[in-house]
């Protein structure tokens, strides 16, 4: 079953690639990226809406939601972020450079919050190894872009 936790990120990154472009595609169709992004999320919102009405798991309390840190409920706006930079680079440089762009700040800032444990992350001391393996990634990156 261990299986699954690798496959499903790659699922992820195959849907993330695949929406982008099809952000892409509603942001050329109705000229407004911003308005793009939002339709994104709200038909993202409406879905996870219903799976949370679908699912058997207790609605925390409001007192519970009143003891979360402010830097907890900002993950929507990152993610508005990601998604609206993703549906405008996407045409402008491709798919190839921009996932090849967004997965080197993705490795280099994990192996980052990894080795000190940021933001509660089990801790993973950088070794030469993913050093090394960052660094192949960067010269990888430099090859994909390259003109």
């Amino acid at each position: 079953m261990k299986i699954l936790y690798y496959i499903l990120p790659l699922i992820a990154g195959i849907m993330m690639t695949v929406q982008s472009g099809i952000n892409s595609q509603l942001r050329a169709a109705i000229q407004h990226p911003l308005l793009a992004a939002l339709i994104s999320f709200l038909s993202g919102t409406a879905a996870l809406i219903i799976m949370v009405m679908l699912s058997k798991q207790a609605i925390p309390t409001l007192q519970t939601f009143g003891g979360i840190s402010w830097y907890k409920w900002i993950g929507g706006l990152l993610g508005a972020f990601v998604v609206t930079v993703t549906l405008v680079s996407v045409s402008r440089i491709g798919a190839a450079n921009m996932f090849v762009l967004i997965i080197a700040g993705q490795l280099i800032t994990a192996v980052i919050m990894d080795h000190f444990g940021l933001l509660g992350l089990q801790q993973s001391t950088i070794t030469l190894q993913k050093t090394i393996g960052v660094l192949l990634l960067v010269g990888g990156v430099y090859l994909v872009t390259k003109k």
